[in-house]
Parts: C-alpha cells; structure tokens; sequence
C-alpha cells in the first residue's frame, strides 16, 4: 500500500462496520489515495450488504477519513465513486490507548 495507514482500529468512536469498510478501501488506494470500488463489489467482497456499506461510508466522511466524488462515463452516465482517503493530519496514536 502506498498510503500510510491511519491507526483506525485504535479509534472506539468509529463502527466497527466502517473499520471493515475502511481497512479495505486502503488495500486498493493508489499512490494519490484514490480508489472506486463500487458499493456492490465492496459488499460482495467483505459479505455486508448494501446499505451497511453505505452508513460505513457516511460514518467515515463524518469522522473526516474520506471523501467521495461522482464519476461519469463518457455519454454522461454515472459510474462509481471515486473515494479520497483523508491521510495529511494522522491522530497521535497515544491519543486512542
């Protein structure tokens, strides 16, 4: 993974749902912290459905860890989101023990 991990486990305050869902957003970010997994293949893949992957994903803009951006496919379709993993101001991991 090119991206420095924020020590999410260590931080209580956040949904174990969206622990999942973030952990596997850093294993396909790329160097830039950019990823668009749809929210169908990311349930698929860690056996939530839907909407649990959608409350994850909220909960984690809430906390400010991501950000999200439509995509549009050349005739002006929508496309996936692409997600920002928000990694410039990493908590002090002290902060969480």
């Amino acid at each position: 993974m090119a991206v420095k991990r924020y020590l999410i486990y260590k931080n209580h305050d956040i949904k174990n749902r969206s622990k999942y869902v973030y952990l596997y957003l850093c294993d396909r970010v790329n160097r830039d912290g950019i990823c668009w997994p749809s929210i169908a293949t990311i349930a698929k893949e860690l056996e939530l459905s839907k909407s649990t992957v959608r409350r994850a994903l909220n909960d984690l803009r809430t906390a400010g860890l991501l950000t999200t951006k439509q995509r549009y496919r050349s005739n002006g379709g929508t496309s996936t989101l692409e997600y920002q993993l928000i990694m410039e101001e990493m908590p002090n991991e002290n902060e969480f023990r």
